[in-house]
């Protein structure tokens, strides 16, 4: 078993430091948005920042098309857990803030986790979260994309908007969440919290004792959750430093939710301000699994361990961040008891309510608590920093709050309160300890090292003197035992290692075995299972077992903290996680570390561990360490080296022994070491002259030793053997053996003054012989190996060294092997690494290509004018020519030099090349430009070629099949040849180059999204009908820069950037070099064994050596012409986030800037232009294109550039001068735009690969009359086909066009959107090339859409007759196009309509400008009375209708609509009776329409309602020929509606509305009254004639 434990040899922490990150969301579109004739915007929000789209009127599916982008630093943790929130707002405006529509949210983590850390053409669903009953609100079509520094987004091609976007099949959520999510509430229990520091112990807790006359606790904690954007507090506990609380805290929001983690914080409740104590993150995937028998996110109830700054109480806390959570925690803060339980939601049912704070009723019952004990050993203190070496220096470790000097010791009495409140069993804790604390009670703990001053080890560190008398600690703590959970953990560990290791030997041994895995996994759960305590076992702990999930995400035991304290004052820290060294009595459920000794690197906590100030080590110690139960103790000592003594504190008689507070050692051994330094590369650049004056230093227990420095190098050879006498080490010898301890290497910059510069840092460890063992194979002499150099977080370079360890056995020193090596007399005492270690070396030619320098920067202010090239490689060199005028001619005059060298034969160990410039200044000084090491050098290793490849080549045999090739390929040709030239007016008429780009971004995305896009697809069956292929006309459209297609085009003429000055102390430092780069040396390099059968052409050129062939570097003119087709996703840079972007170019002193064509507004600007630069190679080569944005006031911005390297495409065989097209044609769209022919071309590259030919076959002259033409076609078929042809084929350039990163150099690293062009290049010395394509964009085209509305039917009838009572509508219908809101046109007026049919016989007339390619209307508008110029948008063709009720006070009431897109709408019914809703809600399964092709539609279409419309689309020339009255005015007036009598007002025909009155609406209460009033008028009669009647009978008259 192995003792010691591998330490981690990056130091920085990576967690808290700032990176930059972008954020960039373009909102495309809305629909389905819920309510009625809105005025729609998006807010699009991020943590504070807000922005918001333009607001569209009227319309429920508006199209915006904006870009936004949000700029952070900070750190990863704090960018992941912001929100991005998506919310469409209704009518906001100056004075209101509008109403929310719906919102949706995710953090900026589910992003970056995605493929390409993007979402792209996505739809967002947006809901309520006020209203979880509403279900959906809409969608939001949108990309959203986060970029970190030096990511690379790659775009899916922006073909135009698919046309049937199928909502549900793209919705903007991750892989494998469902589409339909559900509401939920997660329900969030917080109990109690323990363990919180101390506050303001002391002088103000003495001010307020004496003032208030008490001492209170003087902290008053709640909790603060937040999640999704939502927060929710617990109530505040005044004055308790054990708060118990019992709240639980209600979230309401969907699941799963894209917002992956709940922060919960601990805050102290101040009048001033609050501070947080302590933070932990609910990392939800982790307590949740979504596989076939996952569960619901699930936790608890168990304690939660926070960590943060040190407990030490000082006014300004320096590491208060560390307790908002950022960063590593350096010390135990608090633990919470908590539980989660998440309840999906039925939103049918009624009385749902949203977020609120309950009372929790009991508290749960949590497992037994234990007594745990924690041992360590400090075996070693070493590589202590000067700076605090000359104070006492102790360690102290803690675990939780037991162990730290501010806390004191726990007492029993306080323990009774960590279980469950039970009085016996507080007793019984109590009696049980009792016995060890009661005469002196601190001794249930030793928390810290005796203080010792330490001693000097080197100039740069000291040593702690512990010599055989080792120090221990021991601390004993109280904890619920959830030691299963770690169990789990590591059994989980440990099979992912075993299967590692297994995996490796699978690999080397024939037969697999696949049953290894299972049997490690019933073994697992045969273990997990049998722990018998089911008391503290949550929900969370039984799924996890059935998933085998290894992460923890219910604490149990707090991590263990090791602290140096220098003085008093804490210095450095080292965390380590209790799982790693928990005891366990099986082997597999035992941590990796337990009962080992582990090698620690102490570390600055928070910020200040940032940066070079982290990278020194403060300390290394070797410690043992053992956690386990009190009860599990006997074993803790046993994995210790052995041969040592205990050290006790003395106690009376008859008391149980305590724990060792030292050990001392009886036994050691005593080694040599012997470290074999022999070379090192790619090291860091320290100087600033980008070079280093490395040497490194070793470090083994308490030696140090240093190599000689290596002045200006990146790549020190040293050779230097370095002995380390007389090494004590202790512990047995066997031990030692195979388990040795580890060397400490590190790399620093020798400085004149001032002391050495850090440069790096490795770990090796050494081969150990016993005196007994045999020094011989197959273990020694060792062999050299390469070790990876770390400086913070990075890589910096490779060191190759061997180290041996022999012990020194009972006859000294005269039994190690001797050290045989040449004695160098000149290098005196220093000793080369020994023969059997060194490489066996060979002889080697290294042939040099100088080809010339390019574009240096000055040095020291002066400018570089006669520059020289110096070669270096293991001591030996070659310098090229002088340059004597950098300015005039930068190429050498002398091509090809070489050198011999002697190299070793294995290729691995090959030494770097270094290049060197350096400047000839007057007065025989020089001062170096810059520097490159070419680290490897194997793909310069010339490996000749196969002889049968020559042969076959120089036979000719390929050209006859080549031939045969041909004559297929011609006869193909020429039976299109047959039908080209009737169809070749027509194309000339309806082609420009434009379809060729759509055509080809069509194919670039149909590969991808075959069936999604239907865009240009009547376009290109036309062509293939035409030219039976479509390849014809379609140039390749590359996603990224050309060069990356084809290697750089480093295919024989290399670059090498140079540089200079310091490295940057960056995490990502690839990304600071740019900065460093002074120029760049082009040639080429070629090395070969060195033997005397080198086979030789007869042409061959001995000055040229291996490189022949290759063209002269004497300067050439060419003329360059750069077409830009567009920009794409430009940084907005103006205050509107829009840009007014324009172009410019430099190459060499030329300069264009094309000023007054800026594009207003626009953040996607179509360029379409071509710009024509006379350049002279060498002196122009590199080709800059910027876009810049145009200010009224002030300069322009630059937006971002690119730069192209013209040279090496000129020279380079992939022929990148000019594409070559898929087919030849002399006039039209697709015309050949090379000055040289096909033929020609073919011919040259013949000549130039050696080989017979071309010969172009008898076949070539079927049925043509004009033989050259098809020999031009055949000759352009083989250039497309010349990657086949052996030995001297390649990939020529197609006719292509790229799309090129801009970058701009203050935010190096981080695009700023892309730009879409192609270069020709035509050298002046041949003829002249044709005129440069027409790229301009596209005109668009003017149309006249006329809509004649000639009937409504089955309108929503809205108001109620005052008179009749009887509802009726006052319908009219209101149309515009999209985009064209103030152009929106009414009918007139059908009032009072019954039946909701309406007769209007009312034309529309639309005019507009139309992109028939791109399928946009094209609108130029002033955006504000304000604005300086016109803008121009491009917006889907869609109509939309709107039917409206007429109200005469009071607004309009909308009744309904209908939005139709002119490329593909629903056939309309014939009849009323036909149209249906689900023309609309089915629209996928119905038959389209475009009014493009049919030109006239006439049909019912359904809004709330029906609507029958005629659709007539004209051209604006067949428009003015026709034209018509809007209306039914003239010309061509349309006849007046016939409507029913009905319509006419109640006065008009006042019978029939009393008719009406009466006999419909009112007839009962009509019946009623005429019965009471005949009632009345008899009652009446009856009084008025009684008194008559009566007086009548009473005197009997």
């Amino acid at each position: 078993m192995s003792r010691r434990s591998k330490p981690d040899i990056k130091m920085e922490p990576s967690s808290g430091r700032p990176v930059d990150y972008q954020v960039s969301v373009t909102v495309i579109e809305a629909r389905q948005l819920v309510g009625l004739n809105m005025d729609p915007m998006v807010c699009v929000e991020i943590g504070e920042d807000k922005k918001y789209t333009s607001m569209k009127e009227s319309t429920n599916c508006p199209y915006y098309n904006e870009y936004f982008v949000f700029d952070f630093h900070v750190p990863p943790d704090v960018m992941f857990d912001k929100i991005l929130k998506l919310s469409v707002i209704h009518s906001k405006n100056l004075l209101r803030s509008g109403t929310l529509v719906g919102t949706f949210k995710l953090d900026v983590g589910t992003i970056y986790s995605q493929p390409e850390h993007q979402f792209y053409h996505k739809w967002a669903l947006l809901s309520d979260p006020d209203d979880i009953t509403a279900g959906c609100k809409g969608y939001i079509k949108c990309d959203v994309a986060v970029v970190a520094k030096g990511d690379t987004i790659k775009t899916p091609h922006k073909a135009n908007e698919s046309d049937e976007d199928d909502i549900e099949g793209n919705l903007l959520i991750p892989e494998g969440v469902p589409a339909e999510r559900q509401w939920a509430r997660y329900y969030l229990k917080i109990y109690r919290a323990e363990g919180l520091p101390r506050m303001n112990t002391s002088i103000m807790a003495n001010v307020k004792k004496a003032f208030i006359g008490e001492n209170k606790d003087l902290i008053d904690p709640y909790v603060q959750v937040q999640f999704a954007g939502q927060k929710g507090k617990t109530s505040v506990q005044k004055s308790c430093y054990e708060p118990i609380w019992n709240e639980q805290i209600v979230f309401t929001e969907m699941f799963p939710p894209l917002c992956k983690r709940m922060k919960l914080q601990i805050r102290d409740s101040d009048k001033v301000n609050d501070v947080a104590l302590g933070t932990h993150f609910l990392d939800l995937r982790k307590i949740s699994n979504d596989g076939d028998k996952g569960f619901l996110p699930t936790l608890g109830p168990a304690w939660v361990n926070m960590y943060g700054s040190t407990r030490t109480y000082t006014l300004m806390d320096e590491y208060q961040e560390l307790n908002e959570g950022l960063g590593e925690g350096v010390s135990f803060r608090a633990r919470l008891l908590i539980s989660l339980g998440v309840e999906i939601l039925d939103t049918s049912s009624p009385d749902i309510s949203c977020s609120t704070e309950v009372q929790v009723e009991g508290v749960p019952n949590i497992s037994e608590v234990e007594e745990f004990f924690l041992f360590g050993a400090f075996l070693e203190a070493t590589m202590i920093d000067r700076k605090i070496g000359d104070k006492p220096i102790n360690f102290e470790v803690t675990i939780g709050y037991y162990g730290n000097e501010i806390d004191g010791v726990a007492k029993p009495k306080t323990k009774g309160k960590k279980g469950d409140g039970d009085e016996e069993e507080t007793e019984l804790i109590h009696n049980s300890s009792e016995e060890e604390a009661d005469d002196d009670g601190d001794l249930t703990s030793v928390a810290t090292t005796p203080p010792m001053k330490p001693v000097i080890t080197d100039r740069n560190y000291f040593h702690l003197p512990y010599f055989e008398r080792k120090p221990c600690i021991y601390i004993k703590s109280w904890w619920q035992d959830q030691r299963r959970r770690l169990y789990n953990a590591n059994i989980i560990d440990n099979i992912a290692d075993k299967l590692a290791s297994h995996i490796l030997k699978e690999r080397e041994s024939v037969k697999p075995e696949v049953t290894v895995g299972f049997d490690y996994f019933s073994q697992f759960l045969s273990l997990a299972n049998k722990d018998q305590n089911q008391s503290g076992r949550t929900k969370l702990d039984r799924e996890r077992l059935k998933l085998c999930l290894s992460e923890v995400p219910q604490h149990s035991v707090p991590d263990v903290f090791i602290w140096m304290i220098s003085n008093g004052k804490r210095i450095a820290y080292a965390r380590v996680p209790s799982k790693d060294i928990l005891f366990s009595g099986t082997d597999e459920e035992r941590g990796k570390d337990c009962g080992k000794v582990k090698t620690i690197f102490l570390r600055i906590p928070g910020k200040k561990g940032f940066g070079p100030a982290g990278w020194t080590v403060q300390s290394k110690i070797e410690i043992y360490l053992w956690l386990g139960l009190n009860k599990q103790r006997k074993d803790y000592l046993n994995g210790l080296p052995n041969g040592f003594e205990e050290n006790r504190l003395s106690k009376g008689p008859g008391l149980p022994t305590t724990p060792p507070i030292s050990l001392t050692y009886m036994m050691k051994q005593i080694f040599q070491l012997r470290v074999h330094m022999y070379q090192a590369r790619s090291l860091f650049a320290a100087d600033s002259t980008g070079l280093s004056d490395p040497f490194a230093r070793v470090f083994f227990s308490t030696q140090s030793q240093v190599t000689e420095v290596s002045t200006e190098t990146l790549c020190p050879t040293w050779d230097q053997l370095l002995v380390f006498e007389n090494v004590e080490l202790f512990g047995e010898a066997s031990e030692l053996r195979d388990d040795p301890p580890i060397i400490v290497i590190e790399i620093y910059d020798q400085d004149t003054v001032g002391k050495a510069d850090f440069m790096g840092r490795t770990f090796a460890k050494p081969v150990v012989k016993m005196a007994d063992e045999h020094y011989g194979p197959p273990r020694f002499p060792p062999q050299l190996e390469y070790y990876q150099i770390y400086r913070g977080n990075c890589t910096a370079g490779e060191m190759l060294a061997a180290f041996e360890l022999l012990q020194i056995g009972p006859n000294g020193k005269a039994d190690l092997p001797p050290i045989d090596g040449p004695t160098d007399m000149d290098r005196g005492p220093i000793l080369p690494v020994p023969l059997g270690i060194r490489p066996v070396l060979s002889k080697y030619r290294i042939e040099v290509l100088f080809w010339g320098l390019r574009d240096l920067k000055r040095v020291n202010l002066a400018q570089v004018d006669r520059p020289r090239v110096d070669i270096e490689c293991a001591g030996k060199g070659v310098q090229s020519a002088l340059i004597p005028n950098y300015k005039k001619n930068p190429n050498f005059s002398t091509l090809v030099k070489w050198f011999e060298v002697d190299l070793p034969e294995n290729e691995l160990l090959h030494p770097p090349l270094n290049i060197r410039v350096v400047d000839c200044r007057a007065f025989g000084r020089y001062t170096l430009v810059g520097s490159i090491a070419v680290t490897s050098l194997r793909k310069f290793i010339y490996r000749g070629a196969d002889k049968q490849a020559n042969n076959f080549s120089s036979t000719g045999m390929n050209l006859h099949l080549e031939d045969d090739d041909k004559d297929g390929k011609g006869k193909k040709k020429k039976r299109k040849k047959g039908d080209e030239p009737e169809e070749e007016e027509l194309d000339e008429s309806m082609l420009d180059w434009w379809s060729k780009y759509f055509a080809s971004i069509e194919t670039l995305t149909e590969v991808t999204e075959f069936t999604r896009h239907r865009r240009f697809y009547t376009c290109i069956c036309w062509l293939k009908n035409t030219f039976q292929s479509s390849c014809v006309f379609s140039n390749k459209v590359y996603a990224k820069e050309l060069e990356n297609e084809f290697d750089n085009f480093e295919d024989w003429l290399h670059s090498f950037n140079l540089f200079r000055g310091k490295g940057g102390d960056d995490d990502d430092q690839n990304v600071l070099d740019e900065d460093r780069i002074v120029g760049k040396f082009k040639g080429s390099l070629c090395m070969y064994k060195v033997s005397d059968d080198m086979a030789r052409d007869t042409s061959f050129d001995s000055n040229m050596g291996m490189f022949q062939n290759i063209p002269h570097n004497d300067p050439i003119n060419v003329l360059v012409r750069i077409y830009v087709i567009r920009a794409t996703d430009l940084h907005p840079a103006d205050i509107n986030g829009k840009a007014d972007p324009y172009i410019a170019i430099k190459l060499g002193k030329t300069e264009i800037k094309d000023k007054e064509n800026y594009i207003s507004k626009q953040l996607n600007p179509l360029f379409g232009k071509s710009f024509d630069v006379e350049a002279t190679f060498p002196m122009d080569s590199t080709l800059t294109v910027s876009i810049y944005d145009w200010d009224l006031v002030g300069t322009d911005d630059l937006i971002g550039e690119t730069k192209l390297d013209l040279e090496n495409r000129f020279y380079s065989k992939h022929r990148a001068t000019c594409g070559i097209t898929r087919a030849y044609a002399i006039h039209g769209y697709n015309v050949w735009r090379d000055p040289m022919k096909p033929t020609q071309i073919l011919a040259k590259l013949c000549k130039d690969g050696k080989l017979d030919g071309p010969h172009y076959g008898p076949g070539g002259r079927v049925k043509v009359e004009n033989r050259k033409q098809t020999d031009e076609h055949l000759a352009l078929t083989v250039l497309n086909h010349w990657e086949e042809i052996p030995r001297v084929g390649c990939k020529l350039v197609p006719e292509h066009v790229e799309t090129r990163p801009l970058l701009h150099p203050d935010k190096p690293g981080i695009e700023q959107g892309r730009i879409e062009l192609w270069v020709d290049m035509f050298p002046k010395d041949m003829t002249a090339p044709g005129p440069a394509l027409d790229i301009s964009p596209r005109k668009p085209k003017k149309f006249e859409l006329r809509v004649i509305i000639w009937n409504t039917d089955e309108v929503v009838l809205e108001d109620d007759d005052i008179f009749t009572g009887e509802k009726s509508s006052d319908i009219f219908v209101r149309g515009w196009l999209k985009g064209q809101q103030e152009d929106k046109q009414d009918t007139d007026v059908h009032y009072h309509s019954i039946t909701g049919e309406g007769n209007f016989n009312w034309r529309f007339v639309y005019p507009f400008d139309y992109l028939m390619a791109e399928e946009k209307i094209v609108i130029s508008k002033k955006e504000s009375m304000f604005a300086w110029d016109e803008t121009e948008y491009k917006i889907p063709a869609r109509l939309n209708l709107q039917v409206w009720d007429a109200d005469h006070f009071s607004a309009d009431d909308f009744l309904g609509a209908i939005e139709l897109d002119l490329n593909r709408f629903p056939r309309g019914a014939k009849t009323s009776k036909q149209c249906t809703i689900e023309m609309v809600t089915n629209e996928a399964e119905m038959p389209t329409v475009s009014i493009f092709k049919q030109k006239r539609i006439k049909g019912w279409w359904p809004f709330v309602g029906k609507v029958e419309a005629e659709l007539h689309l004209l051209t604006g020339e067949e428009a003015e020929k026709n034209p018509v009255g809007e209306g039914r005015n003239e010309p061509e007036p349309l006849e007046k509606p016939n409507r029913p009598d009905t319509s006419l007002l109640w006065f008009l025909t006042p019978f029939k509305a009393i008719k009406h009155l009466v006999c419909t609406q009112y007839k009962w209460l009509a019946i009623k009254i005429v019965t009471a009033l005949l009632v009345l008028a008899m009652l009446a009669l009856f009084l008025y004639s009684m008194p008559g009647y009566m007086v009548k009978k009473m005197l009997g008259a």
